[in-house]
């Protein structure tokens, strides 16, 4: 079996665990949960800024690059650039990132380490990357026609009033004044 990055370096998925034997991207119920909690996680990434670059210039658009990598769990990865991917490694491989491996704490640990002027040393290179068709991710946002456009017959269609009330409910037992939870929260 191959393993392939998709989107960022770092992240490695099995290849048939994601794609099928046509090579389209497998629906994310097919996927194991992490190769699907980390598919679906990296749309939110997209737009955001390499840590280390955040750390050394705050809010400065100017002076932040793009992401390149992604390493350590989802909601608590660690996004590099280029040039910083290499302070990644030295701090993983060389210092104490290692003993963070698959935890939540390596994004805190890395950071702490960076923004107390940790860096990789000029004679460390780092890792050596081959990128095919990064641009190519699947969008957990569309969702497939296939599976929700589903054209039901007229004469099994149903109208549902909901003013009118429901077999089998007893209204005394619905709360229609409590606060529920919005998608906003």
């Amino acid at each position: 079996m191959t393993k392939v990055s998709i989107g960022f370096r770092g992240w490695r998925f099995e290849e048939d665990d994601v794609f099928d034997e046509h090579g389209d991207y497998r629906t994310f119920e097919e996927m194991s949960d992490d190769a699907s909690a980390r598919l679906r996680r990296l749309p939110a990434l997209m737009d955001r800024p390499c840590d280390a670059c955040y750390l050394a210039h705050g809010d400065d658009p100017d002076e932040r690059n793009t992401p390149a990598a992604v390493y350590g769990e989802p909601r608590a990865e660690v996004l590099l650039c280029d040039e910083h991917e290499r302070d990644f490694y030295y701090w993983f491989l060389e210092g104490d990132g290692d003993q963070h491996r698959g935890t939540e704490a390596l994004q805190e640990a890395f950071r702490e380490w960076f923004a107390d002027g940790g860096r990789a040393p000029d004679w460390y290179d780092g890792p050596e990357h081959v990128a095919t068709d990064p641009e190519n991710t699947p969008d957990p946002d569309v969702p497939d026609p296939e599976i929700f456009n589903v054209e039901v017959p007229e004469d099994e269609q149903a109208r549902v009033n909901l003013r009118e009330p429901v077999e089998g409910v007893d209204e005394d037992d619905l709360d229609l004044e409590a606060d529920y939870p919005t998608g906003d929260e």
